[in-house]
């Protein structure tokens, strides 16, 4: 196949482009991804390890795994984006929605996450804890829960600072 200078032409705009999204999508995933590997510790626990192994694809609990933390992600991307799109400028305002963020997006993964896993998958028919659900699965998953938010919100409460600081944007 031999191809025109019109489309040799345009082969540096598609790999510009691939690489736009390629960026994009790292962007987004890297805070989950990083998220997860903070996270880890938590699998020592085999209830822990029992969720994901629940979770579907079932009997894979490393794709669930990555997929949870990257889920987990969400609420905090989406404050950034928000912040970022309705603050006019960088600065206090962008410290405050940062601020904002680490709390809101704290409060989600670190009680509602957990919540969702001990009394809404069981009712959805996904039975994943061997011991009944107990104060000890809930503590687990509470703390679990709380490790991941603080994790998420260092680096907004060190952006926060930085926004807040004269010159520090």
């Amino acid at each position: 196949m031999v191809l025109g200078p019109l489309g040799v032409a345009g082969v540096p705009a598609v790999v510009d482009t691939l690489i736009a999204w390629l960026s994009l999508i790292a962007l987004f995933a890297l805070p989950g991804l990083v998220a997860a590997v903070c996270w880890t510790p938590f699998l020592l626990s085999a209830r822990f390890r029992a969720l994901f192994r629940t979770l579907p694809p079932a009997g894979r609990p490393v794709p669930s795994y990555v997929g949870v933390a990257l889920a987990l992600s969400v609420p905090y991307l989406a404050g950034v984006v928000l912040t970022v799109a309705l603050v006019g400028e960088a600065g206090p305002g962008w410290s405050e929605g940062f601020l904002d963020t680490a709390l809101f997006g704290g409060i989600v993964v670190g009680f509602v996450a957990p919540a969702v896993a001990a009394a809404g998958l069981p009712r959805l028919g996904v039975d994943w804890d061997p011991t009944g659900y107990g104060p000890s699965t809930w503590a687990l998953l509470v703390a679990a829960g709380l490790w991941y938010a603080v994790v998420a919100a260092v680096p907004l409460v060190a952006l926060a600072v930085g926004m807040a600081l004269p010159g520090g944007y």
